[in-house]
């Protein structure tokens, strides 16, 4: 099943509308502000419309909807900052219980400043206690916890299958209720975590290894996202199907595992449309369905006969972001654009002539559009040449 994350702006139920008018199969949705720690009780009409968004479609949001957990949460943490993620989740757990919503996923967490084993160990610890906590607290809710894996930067917990497994494993030792602990497997950061998944060969060996490793029945959805960043450079930042460093090979031999076939298939892809005026999040459901109908050998025209012509200004982040994510290589470039253009153009005087003395009957009507009582006296000299409007000011900082 194919779908996208979509904006809840107007209510949650707008996604679902979205998700069905655009021919796709499933939906992934923030159910709150991923960027607060609180938020108002979800109401009654907005679980109502949800409801008939879905009926509408035909869906089910048991099997149909993913709801991913606000940034802020760090299972890994602990004092008060253990106390505000364990509370928040709870909240994303109530809100998918109301809107029916099965599966949940959430990143597992920072080590913080850990950097020996020891550290990491006792972190991953409290990964598995926190989600053993949850699952006891949340009985009856019909939830599927799924921790997702990450690029690996820093202290960040999850990179690896075998950490993935690790946590969840202590976590059911804990609270043994298998069917509500699962993982969500997201292609960019497994790339970017170190397991290549540019060719059909290195990425059926990363499926066999994820599903060695983790078991039968346990990947819960998928994250289809292509990367920005080579194999092993833990950038975590998305790129359009077929347009970054896994390519298509990556995304077919995903496409043709059957124990995948009926997961959602979520993509979290640059929004916007492209320079044709094509949508974005189309052209990446239609790779995927051709690269799920086609041989290897036809996997590069299958891309092919999808073009994606980027470089839109609508083609923008899919979804925001906990802190924001510059791209110093394309400001690069755009700098060495401007360099060049500089040095190929002959270092001539500027168009306009030098402005002279102003003579004294231009310098008296030039004061008197001047707000009342502020006229200057001359001075003899030019005016002070106004700020060069294309550097930030005071209020052009973001």
């Amino acid at each position: 099943m194919i779908g996208s994350h979509l904006s809840v702006a107007g209510g949650v139920h707008k996604a679902v509308e979205q998700a069905a008018a655009m021919g796709l199969e499933c939906v992934q949705v923030f159910t709150k502000n991923q960027q607060q720690w609180s938020a108002p009780p979800m109401e009654e009409r907005a679980v109502e419309l949800w409801r008939r968004a879905m009926d509408a479609a035909g869906w089910s949001p048991e099997t149909r909807a993913v709801s991913h957990a606000s940034y802020l949460i760090n299972l890994a943490s602990d004092g008060e900052l253990r106390r505000k993620s364990l509370a928040l989740m709870r909240d994303e757990i109530e809100r998918c219980r109301r809107l029916g919503i099965g599966t949940l996923v959430v990143h597992p967490g920072s080590a913080g400043g850990a950097s020996g084993d020891g550290d990491r160990a006792a972190a991953m610890e409290r990964v598995a206690r926190a989600c053993a906590e949850l699952i006891a607290q949340t009985q009856g809710s019909g939830v599927r916890l799924c921790l997702e894996n990450v690029a690996g930067a820093g202290s960040t917990l999850g990179g690896t299958l075998q950490e993935l497994a690790r946590m969840r494993a202590r976590a059911l030792e804990l609270s043994p209720q298998p069917e509500r602990l699962g993982v969500c497997l997201d292609t960019c950061h497994a790339h970017a975590a170190g397991y290549d998944l540019s060719t059909a060969g290195s990425a059926r060996e990363w499926i066999d290894l994820a599903l060695g490793t983790l078991g039968p029945g346990v990947v819960g959805a998928l994250h289809c996202n292509d990367s920005k960043g080579a194999a092993g450079s833990r950038l975590d930042r998305h790129q359009h199907v077929g347009a970054g460093t896994i390519g298509w090979a990556g995304f077919w031999a995903v496409m043709h595992e059957p124990a995948w076939a009926d997961l959602p298939m979520i993509l979290e892809t640059p929004k916007g449309t492209d320079a044709a005026g094509s949508d974005l999040d189309l052209l990446n459901a239609a790779r995927l369905r051709a690269l799920a109908r086609c041989s290897s050998e036809q996997g590069p025209a299958a891309l092919a006969a999808i073009p994606l012509q980027l470089g839109a200004p609508a083609d923008r982040p899919s979804r925001p972001r906990p802190t924001p994510n510059p791209e110093p290589v394309a400001r690069q470039r755009a700098t060495a654009a401007e360099a060049s253009q500089q040095t190929a153009e002959p270092p001539t005087k500027p168009s306009q002539p030098k402005p002279s003395q102003p003579k004294a009957k231009p310098r008296a009507k030039a004061s008197a559009s001047t707000p009342k009582g502020k006229a200057r006296p001359p001075t003899g000299r030019a005016p002070a040449p106004k700020a060069d409007a294309g550097k930030p000011g005071r209020g052009s900082r973001r």
